[in-house]
């Protein structure tokens, strides 16, 4: 049998782009190694980032690279021995972190992100996951009030130009929302549009479950590669070949296995994050999304427990896990809050599929017919799955995208890849 669409990779983005053109009429196979949401889509901070117009850039100041550097950050950690594999995509995230360049990134980034709420709210109704959903915002808390009123500033700025909303919460506001709190806070940054997620990866099974009730199907196997003939697509897999008219790839941090033989050795690589849980205080269970700025670590209450998610980690993708970073966050949040023993076996390990220039990757390929990208979204791929999903297949069907996708084209790359 014959699909016209193949979609491979069975995260928040590749589900997402599969409900979208199945609801444009198109009949889908959905390929992944594993089910819905169980990769990187599901560990995560369970967070739809409306504030975040601004993606996270490569720090330019002195102090906090002497931090990184010297591994004394908690936020941020790399390997040593990965460092020359690294460099090139890291020297061209640092040279797009400058003001200027990165200005101009938020330019174009901003109106995607301004539809994931939306598109979210869209695939929730319909799937009847509002059990999952909590729209309280988030909390970006402060040890220091010097670092608290420089953040004020810039989601000032934000609420400006973007119409990000917020309100600002001192140190005795914190203690009444969070009476848990061990330490006296400076304040926080309360975003006001965000929505947050009990557990991520059922939030991505429950729109699984919305595409297979429209119609789509799953196929969980190994996917070993894929070939283009005149007629369409094959994608060789465990349980043999499928064909499709064209394919999508989706699968984030493993797109390059199949881009690569393509010809496109784009300038692609990972952050890796962590996250363990942790059992509720009893007496003053932790209530809302609270993320510990200064140290680089964040809370979550999902159903399972306390979620602790630590920040970045610049290791290739398959290496053995290191305790050091969890380690660290875990010691600052038990002085934070009364965090009691850890729930889960060992540390949940993902990585977050990066471009050097902080934008995905979403569009044609621009050397064979047939074959589309949404790939990079770094840490925004839970909030931007769906929004991604819709434009991407209103390109694919032949109508006008609600965002404009041209920044987030391959050929910003074409310098990477060998012309034909």
């Amino acid at each position: 049998m014959t699909h016209d669409v193949i979609v491979l990779g069975a995260g928040m983005v590749g589900v997402s782009t599969a409900i979208h053109l199945v609801r444009r009429g198109r009949s889908v196979l959905l390929i992944d190694r594993r089910a819905p949401g169980q990769e990187t889509s599901f560990g995560n901070a369970g967070i739809i980032q409306r504030e975040g117009v601004r993606p996270h850039p490569f720090p330019r100041d002195l102090a906090t690279l002497v931090q990184v550097g010297l591994h004394l950050s908690t936020a941020a950690r790399y390997d040593p021995l990965s460092l020359p594999r690294f460099a090139p995509a890291l020297a061209r995230y640092w040279w797009k972190s400058s003001p200027e360049s990165y200005k101009a990134i938020v330019k174009s980034y901003a109106p995607l992100i301004g539809q994931s709420i939306d598109a979210h709210a869209d695939f929730i109704a319909a799937a009847g996951a509002e059990d999952l959903i909590v729209k309280n915002g988030w909390y970006l808390a402060f040890r220091t009030d010097t670092v608290l009123k420089a953040e004020v500033r810039k989601a000032q700025a934000d609420h400006d130009e973007y119409g990000i909303h917020y309100e600002v919460v001192d140190g005795a506001e914190m203690a009444q929302i969070e009476p848990g709190l061990k330490l006296r806070l400076a304040g926080a940054v309360h975003w006001l549009d965000p929505w947050t997620v009990r557990d991520p990866g059922a939030l991505v099974s429950a729109y699984a479950r919305l595409y297979a009730g429209l119609g789509g199907e799953v196929a969980t196997t190994e996917i070993k590669g894929v070939t283009q003939d005149s007629t369409g697509w094959s994608v060789e897999t465990g349980a043999g070949p499928y064909r499709g008219r064209e394919i999508v790839i989706a699968l984030g941090p493993w797109a390059q296995e199949i881009l690569d033989p393509l010809g496109y050795r784009l300038p692609l690589f990972v952050k890796r994050g962590y996250h363990m849980h942790y059992r509720q205080p009893e007496s003053q269970p932790l209530k809302n999304w609270l993320l510990d700025a200064e140290v680089g670590y964040l809370l979550a209450p999902m159903q399972k427990g306390v979620r602790l998610t630590t920040g970045a980690e610049f290791a290739p993708r398959d290496a053995a896990p290191t305790p050091i970073q969890l380690g660290r966050a875990e010691r600052a949040a038990r002085g934070l809050i009364d965090l009691g023993e850890r729930l889960d076996p060992q540390p949940w390990k993902g990585a977050r599929p990066c471009t050097p220039d902080m934008m995905p990757i979403i569009g044609a390929a621009p050397k064979h017919r047939g074959l589309w990208v949404a790939i990079g979204h770094a840490h925004h791929g839970f909030t931007l799955g769906p929004a991604t999903g819709r434009v991407l297949a209103e390109v694919m069907t032949g109508e006008k995208p609600v965002v404009d996708i041209t920044p987030f084209a391959m050929e910003r790359f074409s310098g990477t890849y060998p012309s034909t």
